[in-house]
């Protein structure tokens, strides 16, 4: 089994930001390093990552300062002050031990089954006093880091250039948040074997200790291309059958993604979850305004007829690429809403779009 360690390296830096810490990944008996921009893992030859900021972060944020400090010095200093607290921040969190020398998993680390069950007992939010600290640091470095790339999202608005970049990494903290989710989900899923169980627990640890999901980059692109896809095609309800919103997002996806649409057709639950990521409506509210479009014989309807059929606001978050924290919380609704059925065995999908597929890709590499 390849584990993964950060090791660090101090190193100067850029005009605005501190000396930082530098992560490699010992993966097997090479160094490895990883670029969220790129979403690739490259080779310690060719180049390093920071700590908590990749290289290619660190020059984005110094091209968008310099352009800050010929347009608008009073936003340079914004920018120069959040930036200097962030790497103040991932310098902290990036000094705490790793979870593996936790007194929490120390001993149990190469104990399959017990170190699955010591890893879930994370997963309840009334558990937070019990989890090591790194693992709560860093979360809040993740939202740190949302945050600081956000407002220069903000500040370079109709510099398209800048835009691009940073909408990625701003969606790679939150396909990191997700993936945790994710790792939980599928630790509790009892088709999977000890033994892959405890390759996952080994990998969302490395999460805990890097910040990074190294298992997650192979997967970044097409959850980047789906949630892009799904933003710039809005739902037209329409007969409330999914198809031409699936056919929308599908035309520009990669194989792997029509690999799986193939062979989770018949699935029921996939469907569901995919339907309700397709309509930003929950599975009960699906049913309810399709009962309703038969039993009035109607057609076709809109988006501002949607109330009227539910006699309330849809449940969940309307995504929009204005704010991308959007992204999150819808992720987080359907979630939650997963949970919930399941407590009380009510019908409609458990799992959500994102943990189906990740599943699925996980199940494939195991073949």
């Amino acid at each position: 089994m390849h584990i993964a360690y950060h090791i660090p390296v101090y190193m100067s830096s850029g005009p605005i930001s501190p000396p930082k810490k530098r992560i490699f990944f010992l993966v097997g008996t090479r160094f490895l390093w990883y670029n969220i921009l790129d979403m690739s893992i490259f080779d310690t030859e060719t180049n390093l990552s920071s700590t908590g900021m990749t290289e290619a972060e660190s020059r984005l944020v110094d091209e968008v300062s310099a352009w800050l400090l010929s347009t608008n010095p009073d936003d340079y200093k914004l920018v120069e002050v959040r930036f200097s607290h962030l790497q103040v921040l991932g310098e902290a969190v990036y000094c705490y031990p790793s979870i593996r020398d936790t007194q929490f998993l120390k001993g149990i680390i190469h104990d399959e089954e017990r170190l699955t069950e010591s890893l879930l007992e994370f997963s309840s939010s009334s558990r937070l006093l019990h989890m090591p600290t790194k693992v709560v640091a860093m979360r809040s470095f993740l939202v740190a880091k949302f945050h600081a790339f956000s407002l220069l999202s903000y500040l370079t608005a109709g510099r398209e250039d800048f835009q691009a970049q940073i909408k990625t990494v701003v969606f790679a903290v939150i396909n990191t948040l997700m993936a945790e989710v994710v790792y939980f989900s599928c630790l509790e899923d009892p088709s999977f074997s000890h033994h892959t169980k405890a390759s996952l627990a080994n990998d969302l640890i490395t999460l805990w200790d890097s910040g990074v999901d190294l298992r997650g980059v192979r997967h970044f692109t097409a959850l980047s291309s789906l949630w892009i896809a799904r933003d710039a095609a809005p739902p037209s309800f329409g007969t409330m059958d999914g198809s031409t919103e699936l056919l929308r997002i599908t035309m520009d996806m990669e194989e792997d993604w029509r690999d799986f649409l193939v062979e989770e057709s018949s699935n029921d639950e996939t469907r569901w979850a995919l339907e309700e990521f397709l309509f930003g409506l929950s599975w009960e509210e699906i049913q309810q305004i399709r009962s309703r479009l038969s039993r009035y014989g109607i057609n076709a309807i809109g988006y501002d007829e949607i109330r009227s059929y539910l006699d309330s606001q849809p449940s969940y978050s309307m995504v929009n690429q204005s704010d991308p924290r959007a992204f999150y919380d819808f992720f987080v609704e359907r979630k939650d809403a997963c949970v919930l059925r399941k407590r009380v065995a009510a019908p409609g999908p458990l799992h959500t779009l994102e943990e189906i597929y990740l599943k699925y890709r996980i199940i494939t590499e195991l073949r």
